[in-house]
């Protein structure tokens, strides 16, 4: 594994909220908070080398000179629990357009299927951020990276951020895409036979909209 292109957050405030996350006893309502505040802090390390554009303005007491990013931003989230962190990236990033795919994973083959595509025929943006909370087999992942790479973009102007990695899927993601840059909040070492991330968070989706059975 290239150790330059996959960042796993190492800070107190992101160990604290992944306990919270964690908790099978945790409403839904604070677990999608926890899933944004850790999207902010995700998205913010993730962004740190966006190219600036300078720009020119007055405060109440002078001229200044300040920046504003100037690649186009785009943001994919994988339904449906990539929708939990699409509010967090579009407070960092509010006129970034937001392209959804729709991947699961098949419960027998644990291949994804993929069942709905938002991209236009000819990318609109520059620097796409794919956001899913969760890298358990990798399978969906990397899927979901050749649907962005056929639109058009490069590898080098794709990030993939997210909240909760297995290793396992780390190193299919990053066997199949040595470039890619990945963004996670934590990693864990383990995954079932029925490929959830042990100890993991449960099924992301269900607990972020109260479908849990």
């Amino acid at each position: 594994m290239s150790a330059n292109t996959v960042h796993i957050l190492s800070h107190p405030l992101v160990n604290a909220k992944m306990a919270v996350l964690r908790d099978s006893g945790t409403s839904a309502k604070d677990f999608r908070e926890g899933i944004r505040d850790l999207t902010y802090i995700v998205a913010i390390e993730a962004s740190r080398d966006l190219e600036e554009r300078p720009v020119v303005g007055n405060t109440p007491v002078s001229e200044f000179t300040g920046s504003t990013i100037k690649p186009r931003v785009g943001v994919v989230p994988i339904l449906r629990a990539g929708l939990g962190m699409a509010e967090a990236m579009l407070s960092l990033f509010p006129d970034a357009p937001v392209y959804h795919i729709g991947l699961f994973r098949e419960k027998v083959s644990l291949q994804p299927v993929e069942y709905y595509s938002k991209l236009p025929n000819q990318p609109t943006v520059d620097q796409v951020f794919i956001v899913d909370p969760l890298i358990a087999t990798g399978g969906t992942a990397v899927a979901a990276v050749h649907m962005i790479l056929d639109w058009g973009v490069p590898i080098k102007n794709i990030k993939f951020l997210g909240i909760l990695a297995s290793q396992a899927g780390l190193d299919h993601v990053k066997s199949e895409f040595p470039e890619l840059e990945i963004w996670f909040a934590a990693v864990d070492s383990e995954l079932t036979q029925t490929g959830l991330i042990k100890p993991g968070l449960g099924d992301t989706g269900d607990r972020l909209y109260s479908t849990v059975h």
